[in-house]
């Protein structure tokens, strides 16, 4: 039986490589695309899987409401599928937390590092849940655009590279408006993750951008001091897509990561 999930399997799929495979989780609302260069950079040398959330991309839309939970089972399902024993899960945003709702589900044994992307552990607020349900209502109502046309300065930096914004606007129009709702109304009920990564036994990268209005640096440092074995990496000139606002800098952070995961687990795998 095929994947649920629309993917992209890139790279270096010997079972002798001993180079950890990395698993890239989007955010909301983009697709698979947004890790491109990230796969132009590590698949020759690893394995890379990128997949389409559900609802998002070529993957299959569920309206309704899309937990976390959801998510993560159904990244659980394409790793097994792929022969995939263990790997690093890397996510921005909404992907972050879903690579965090991985984590408490496939313990360390599966999930050898986290990147945590601009994204934050906590709970959401009784205020943030609300907002969350009335967008995904505007969402449905009105479509993408409108949306997409109001935050795209603040997805990106306003002096963002002319094809990173047309990029980014693309992925976000081009998303269903059904998936983008059902992910809003699943996101809206998140657990609390901080008791979660104050207790990781994984080494964890922390990486966010200097001009995030989102999840600020504050976010991330608050973040970094859970984990017990974490680094941050603050990336300069960026909002909240440092990995394609500034992806030279945001891959020689990820490939130091990975290179330290490589050699604390040195053992072949596929």
């Amino acid at each position: 039986m095929p994947p649920f999930l629309a993917y992209d399997d890139s790279g270096l799929q010997n079972p002798q490589n001993s180079h950890t495979p990395l698993l890239l989780i989007h955010g909301h609302p983009f697709d698979r695309t947004m890790w491109y260069p990230q796969v132009a950079a590590f698949a020759p040398a690893r394995r890379v899987v990128a997949p389409d959330l559900r609802g998002y991309g070529a993957s299959p839309v569920t309206p309704g409401s899309t937990p976390l939970s959801r998510f993560a089972a159904d990244i659980e399902e394409l790793l097994d599928t792929l022969g995939v024993r263990s790997c690093v899960l890397a996510g921005l945003s909404m992907g972050g937390q879903i690579a965090m709702e991985c984590y408490d589900r496939l313990g360390p044994a599966r999930v050898r590092g986290l990147v945590l992307a601009d994204t934050f552990p906590d709970p959401e607020t009784p205020e943030g849940r609300e907002a969350r349900n009335a967008m995904a209502d505007r969402l449905l109502r009105e479509g993408m655009r409108g949306y997409a046309d109001e935050v795209l300065e603040k997805m990106v930096a306003p002096d963002a590279h002319p094809d990173v914004k047309t990029h980014v606007h693309r992925m976000m129009t081009a998303t269903n408006p059904e998936g983008a709702a059902a992910a809003l109304r699943g996101r809206a009920e998140r657990p609390d993750y901080r008791p979660l990564l104050a207790s990781a036994t994984v080494p964890a990268l922390i990486v966010v951008g200097a001009d995030d209005e989102y999840t600020p640096v504050s976010d991330a440092e608050a973040m970094h001091a859970l984990l017990p074995d974490a680094t941050l990496r603050i990336i300069d000139k960026a909002s909240h897509m440092p990995n394609l606002e500034q992806p030279d800098d945001f891959n020689r952070a990820l490939g130091e990561f990975l290179a330290r995961v490589d050699e604390q687990f040195a053992i072949p795998d596929k």
